[in-house]
């Protein structure tokens, strides 16, 4: 009887970590193997814009598909990440208030992937993407 409890117990906790564990993806940028991921501390899904401007968007779903917006304000869907390792830890760089991720997307037409810069700058409370594209956010960490 306390075999089939400790047997229980070690397959409840074998599932429950592997639920868990973070999604990630390998990709290849010219021969290269990068790993990216849609796991971030922060809820990075929504709509990036230029300030003070409506065109042209990067829409950023939670399961890392989305739809981009050229500056000739044609469309086409994307899926994304933020690059990682293997493991799924972000690879950041950090700086004073701020944190800089490298952003990884392709066009659904393309095997092609291509990379950018996205950063959260703390003390304004906003996101960036590729330099220009920006979205307010709230921090739910902050206690």
């Amino acid at each position: 009887m306390k075999s089939l409890k400790a047997l229980l117990f070690i397959l409840f906790f074998i599932t429950v970590k592997s639920q868990a564990q973070v999604q990630v993806d390998k990709i290849l940028y010219r021969s290269k193997e990068h790993y990216i991921t849609t796991s971030l501390p922060y809820h990075i899904a929504g709509t990036f814009l230029p300030p003070d401007k409506k065109e042209p968007s990067t829409v950023l779903n939670p399961d890392g598909t989305g739809v981009i917006q050229n500056e000739d304000l044609t469309k086409q869907k994307i899926n994304w990440g933020i690059e990682c390792n293997w493991e799924g830890t972000l690879a950041s760089k950090e700086g004073f208030n701020s944190a800089s991720y490298t952003f990884w997307y392709r066009t659904n037409d393309s095997d092609e992937w291509n990379y950018s810069q996205f950063s959260i700058h703390f003390a304004k409370k906003k996101m960036f993407l590729m330099g220009e594209r920006v979205k307010m956010y709230e921090d739910f960490n902050v206690q």
